[in-house]
């Protein structure tokens, strides 16, 4: 097997008052990623505090903490989440001048479209006012544009059809050098507000879950991880499938909830130790680039 990659997402839309370890300025999130790549982890996916900024203002922020990352680990892999902005070329500007910049080897997609939403008092579900929706004209703008700067795509999957278009793009030979797919199975928490609650997208957070992912990956070379979107992957056993079963394990305060408040550092080294456990080594930043055969060097040698 393949050293274990662990890929940070350190923060996301989860507030400090739900966690107040989130790191949430460029200070905080390049502190808390060096302890994290110390910890053993090697991807690194982040927010800044608000999606409404775009194009250079959002590349400038980003790059306030990125600098400072790659200034003592210029092998970390780092990358960006996606912005509010009016076209589908603004959404992905911060994301090229990043990478024009050296300061990004991967870039994040969403190839599919799902509802998310909060529980009302009877566990019914009800919207925010918008459908997560990503037609497959952006997918496939977003994905030519991960060819042209030469990033890898970090793939979300939060529902089956995400997984089909994204083995629809491999068997055609138009994936993007470097991809990685990530299950995001359905925990007992709505990561959206934090409450426990049963979930309306997805599939469940269980062995049968993965496996299903899994058999719709047969014949696909295509490296893949798991994590649980409002839950704790370790906890629920899925961290020890993965080391298991050949894949990567994505953790994170995006994606945790749960009754403790965790920092990063903890769940990457509860994660470490399974690993130690089992005979699986932690992939380094520069054997996850090789693992994932990510197309663009480190910013500096």
């Amino acid at each position: 097997m393949d050293p274990l990659i662990i890929e940070v997402a350190i923060n996301g839309g989860t507030p400090k008052s739900r966690n107040p370890n989130v790191p949430l300025s460029p200070d905080e999130i390049a502190a808390d990623t060096l302890e994290c790549l110390e910890a053993g982890a090697s991807v690194i996916h982040s927010h800044i505090e608000t999606f409404d900024l775009y194009g250079q203002a959002a590349a400038d922020r980003y790059a306030e903490g990125y600098r400072k990352i790659l200034a003592q680990r210029p092998d970390a892999i780092l990358y960006a989440t996606g912005v509010n902005a009016p076209t589908v070329e603004e959404r992905c500007l911060h994301t090229e001048l990043l990478a024009d910049a050296g300061l990004t080897r991967m870039a994040f997609i969403d190839p599919g479209s799902t509802n998310f939403g909060v529980a009302d008092k009877d566990g019914l579900p009800k919207d925010q006012g918008w459908i997560y929706a990503n037609p497959y004209s952006e997918i496939d703008y977003f994905f030519e544009m991960m060819r042209k700067k030469k990033l890898g795509p970090g793939i979300s999957i939060y529902e089956p059809n995400f997984l089909r278009t994204v083995l629809v793009y491999e068997r055609a030979g138009k994936l993007p050098q470097g991809a990685f797919v990530k299950f995001y199975m359905a925990g007992d928490y709505n990561f959206m507000d934090g409450t426990k609650t049963y979930q309306f997208w997805g599939l469940p957070a269980t062995p049968t879950g993965v496996a299903a992912y899994l058999e719709m990956m047969k014949g696909s070379k295509l490296p893949w991880a798991v994590t649980v979107m409002g839950g704790d992957v370790t906890e629920t056993g899925l961290s020890q499938l993965a080391i298991e079963q050949g894949g990567h394990i994505r953790l994170g305060l995006e994606d945790y909830c749960g009754p403790r408040q965790p920092r990063n550092i903890e769940l990457v080294e509860e994660v470490a130790a399974l690993a130690k456990k089992a005979g699986r080594p932690l992939a380094a930043a520069y054997e996850a680039a090789e693992i994932l055969n990510l197309p663009r060097k480190p910013a500096k040698s």
